[in-house]
């Protein structure tokens, strides 16, 4: 079938904003077709790579960020904190596995989110919903409501300036190795497993040096990691914008992130997010949820994967602890039947999400690792690799999830809820989250 970066505007398009004036949103497309793409092609199929080896057991992938970026978080702080607790967590992971971790930022990009309503009402005031700053603010007055165009070329630049300062991190030394100051336990003890954890990061400092010293490993290998980028491929004119053809390569590539994913809530399979996706040489990931059915998920595999390519097709499923057991069975059974070549994550996080009666979002520490742990049953139950793991978290000291080793509850929400959207698993939370996943890791057998 025929298919152009465009040819998307010819099928319904859900969870789009409502521009008042589409030639200013044509402008802006414009705009950023002419600038520099934020990732390469060569980068796009490296990660593509990996994704394959994740699939075949080889390595194991970490996916995580912010559930909704802030353009106010384009500052070095908060973005050396959310690719600290990246390193840490898979170095964490990696000792576990005893194979290579992928990692993987909800970041440089992750700045619109869908809603399940299209307006918000307060008191006797209705405005549309707030979805993300890549199309409006939070603020609720009619003027930070509007969907402005302008914002998608803002978040672009942010997006850039984000990718520059990570690549400068990395390169530079921010992931050696040989520093115990990065290491914070501080939140385990009194807790049972304050010594295990400690026990852990302490084996991690050791095999470093071991390595460093007896192998006489070069110091810059020691200290440089590869971060791939992902978000929710929503905005369709901020993604159709940021599609190219490069040089000496088939295909077109969205550039604007090396790992796009389509949400349950625009996987229909006549609609414009698929149909979008299905033209890009981009790895894929596709969130599948406890309404996902077989017929439905080896469709969407049909459309977005006719050739069954190795490392293209990353299925991230988020069923809620409730019915991860009941709902992911059949969907392994049947993608195996399929002999499809795809990547399984869990993300424990968007299942699981809860309102308290003081009306605020958030999830439970003990429910995002039931789901998890559950999952990894199921898999190995079903002859499947649950080869990552893909979280919402912050490298910040925020209040959004009850539960972990200081045992938030909900009186201490409000004392730091930051995020605009959906809670996230704090530093030491997300880190707790890794030490809890190393012990599965330990359990099965390396290929």
């Amino acid at each position: 079938m025929t298919w152009s970066p465009d040819s998307w505007r010819s099928r319904p398009a859900t969870q789009q904003a409502q521009y008042p004036d589409e030639g200013a949103v044509r402008a802006v497309v414009e705009q950023i077709r002419r600038l520099p793409p934020l990732v390469t092609s060569w980068e796009v199929e490296a990660l593509r790579g990996e994704l394959a080896k994740a699939a075949r057991g080889e390595s194991f992938v970490l996916q995580g960020g912010d559930c909704a970026e802030s353009f106010d978080d384009c500052s070095p702080e908060p973005v050396a904190a959310k690719l600290k607790i990246l390193m840490q967590m898979s170095l964490v992971l990696v000792h576990a596995a005893r194979k290579p971790v992928v990692r993987i930022g909800r970041i440089a990009g992750q700045y619109a989110k869908p809603r399940s309503a299209d307006h918000e009402t307060r008191g006797d005031v209705t405005l549309p919903a707030y979805r993300g700053d890549l199309v409006n603010q939070d603020g609720f007055t009619p003027e930070e409501r509007t969907p402005d165009p302008v914002l998608m070329l803002r978040g672009y630049e942010r997006a850039a300036l984000t990718l520059n300062f990570i690549r400068a991190l990395t390169d530079g030394g921010f992931a050696d190795l040989h520093h115990p100051e990065y290491w914070d336990l501080s939140f385990a003890k009194g807790s049972p497993h304050a010594e295990s954890y400690e026990r852990i990061v302490e084996s991690i400092r050791d095999s470093v040096n071991f390595v460093a010293s007896v192998a006489n490993v070069d110091t810059h290998l020691m200290r440089r990691v590869d971060v791939y980028t992902s978000h929710e491929g929503l905005a369709l004119p901020y993604e159709e914008a940021a599609t190219r053809v490069v040089p000496r390569r088939p295909g077109h590539y969205n550039l604007s992130t090396h790992l796009p994913w389509i949400g349950m809530r625009t996987a229909q399979l006549d609609g414009a997010h698929v149909e979008f996706h299905r033209g890009l040489r981009n790895p894929l990931g596709i969130k599948v949820g406890a309404a996902m059915t077989s017929d439905w998920l080896a469709r969407l595999l049909d459309v977005l994967d006719p050739d069954n390519e190795p490392g293209r097709i990353t299925l991230i499923h988020r069923m809620g602890a409730a019915h991860v057991t009941k709902k992911l069975p059949e969907l392994l059974g049947a993608v195996a039947k399929l002999g499809r070549q795809v990547l399984w994550i869990c993300d424990p996080m968007h299942g699981n999400t809860e309102t308290t009666p003081g009306g605020i979002k958030t999830r439970h520490f003990d429910n995002i690792l039931s789901e998890l742990e559950q999952s990894f049953t199921v898999h190995r139950d079903h002859g499947s690799e649950l080869g990552g793991v893909h979280f919402e978290m912050t490298g910040e000291d925020v209040t959004e999830c009850i539960g972990g080793a200081r045992g938030l509850t909900e009186g201490d929400l409000e004392r730091a809820y930051k995020s605009r959207v959906d809670p996230r698993l704090n530093y030491e939370q997300a880190l707790e989250m890794a030490m809890k996943i190393a012990q599965h890791l330990r359990k099965r057998p390396n290929r």
